[in-house]
């Protein structure tokens, strides 16, 4: 189905990005749209609330949130079909990108309305041009499941990736994920951006290992982490004990000694019989 956005009679929804932080980041489209809705639908009307003064805008708000959105977007449909102009903002950077807004989306375009996105500022792409790592090509992957065994396997099956690997993270698992990560993927380069156009704006740029172990204290904010693709190498000065721990580890996240050992030969290159054999001398 082809439908131009501007030329046409259809009810339009306005999916529109906003600041990951800074405010002067706000674009003068996205203004403009907002300051045109006869109705804005948003993640959390409080803080929605707070950015629309900041800009000395004032509308009628709707809820739409991750556990209201079927029925919150009917009522924007209904809106739409009304004859209203309505936006559609998240509570930071691009809805749907790990945020509401999908259901919403699928929902308009199942009723024939067209959606159009306004531009702006997104952590994933903010963090992975300034990490220094390869983004000709990237996979963006979001937040990783909060249990730890599914966490565990959904690492496992990005571990052949060539691509750079993009996440979501936040304060209180950052610790655990880079432990994850450092045990599944190796000791990949690796780049944690956290507070990202605001003022205390940080990159840390390092090896998976010596992420991992830096004072989750010192890491507050919504965090991003970049990580280097696979490169189809042998893990660098690897001995016997690492091994043996990197087994160990899997082991009490839930696999089998033989899916662990499979999985430590393939992060290593090192030969699955090898493995085995020191890892039940020892």
């Amino acid at each position: 189905m082809r439908s131009l956005n501007f030329e046409s009679k259809k009810p339009l929804l306005y999916l529109v990005a906003t600041p990951i932080g800074n405010l002067d980041e706000m674009t003068p489209r996205a203004i403009e749209v907002l300051s045109n809705a006869d109705l804005i639908a948003c993640e959390d009307t409080r803080n929605t609330g707070k950015l629309l003064s900041f800009f000395d805008i004032s509308k009628p708000l709707i809820s739409l949130r991750e556990h209201n959105e079927m029925e919150a977007s009917d009522k924007v449909v209904k809106a739409l079909l009304e004859g209203k102009s309505v936006a559609y903002v998240s509570d930071a950077g691009y809805p749907c990108i790990s945020d509401p807004g999908a259901r919403l989306a699928k929902v308009c375009l199942e009723n024939n309305i067209n959606i159009s996105a306004i531009s702006g500022p997104n952590a994933a792409l903010n963090a992975l041009v300034a990490s220094g790592l390869a983004s000709d090509h990237f996979y963006f992957h979001g937040f990783l499941n909060a249990k730890e065994s599914v966490r565990l396997e959904e690492l496992r099956e990005l571990f052949k990736r060539k691509e750079t690997l993009i996440f979501y993270e936040s304060p209180h698992r950052i610790q655990k994920t880079l432990i994850d990560m450092f045990t599944i993927l190796g000791d990949r380069k690796a780049c944690i951006a956290r507070e990202l156009t605001k003022k205390h704006e940080e990159y840390i740029r390092a090896g998976l290992k010596e992420l991992s172990e830096i004072d989750p204290e010192t890491l507050k904010g919504e965090m991003v982490i970049v990580v280097e693709g696979s490169l189809g190498e042998l893990k660098p000065n690897v001995n016997n004990d690492e091994i043996i721990s990197m087994v160990e580890n899997l082991v009490e996240s839930g696999l089998s000694t033989k899916d662990a050992i499979k999985q430590v030969s393939e992060i290593t290159r090192i030969n699955k019989n090898y493995i085995y054999k020191i890892f039940h001398v020892n």
